[in-house]
């Protein structure tokens, strides 16, 4: 879960790790390339269903510009958008990491009382679901605990 909570925080913006500037400073740029795709793909989007008349209820392209182009983010780092992504992909990022290594063992392989088989699943049936919201506790406390182990 801490790997998990640690992709969170640096898909956000929030990682407070140090470490090698030039590296760190690589990361937030192509991060920010990236959200600049994805904004400019969303106000894209937006744009041809206003165009189509299949709106229906969504967000219009001015909402969606107010809200993800922050008169303060002069560096244009996308940290609203990059938060609503992260809360739309956080269970797809779970299951890559949990799941996507071919004989990955991260899940015990049985289930419920009976440790019934799961089969060629990696967790068991209807069991798709975030178990944890460490991805949502500050980083520094998450360090705490850590360091507390380690006592």
């Amino acid at each position: 879960a801490r790997s998990f909570a640690d992709i969170g925080d640096i898909v956000r913006g929030k990682d407070l790790y140090l470490g090698d500037k030039k590296e760190k400073d690589r990361l937030q740029s192509t991060l920010k390339r990236i959200f600049q795709k994805i904004y400019n793909n969303l106000m894209e989007d937006l744009e041809n269903d206003k165009i189509k008349g299949k709106n229906n209820g969504k967000v219009t392209k001015e909402e969606a510009r107010r809200r993800y182009k922050d008169i303060n983010d002069i560096d244009n780092n996308f940290y609203k958008l990059r938060e609503d992504w992260w809360d739309a992909n956080r269970e797809t990022v779970w299951k890559a990491i949990t799941c996507g290594h071919p004989g990955g063992t991260y899940f015990r392989q049985t289930c419920g009382k009976n440790d019934t088989w799961t089969g060629e699943d990696c967790r068991c049936a209807g069991n798709i679901r975030v178990p944890t919201y460490f991805d949502y506790v500050p980083q520094f406390l998450r360090w705490f605990e850590e360091w507390a182990e380690d006592l």
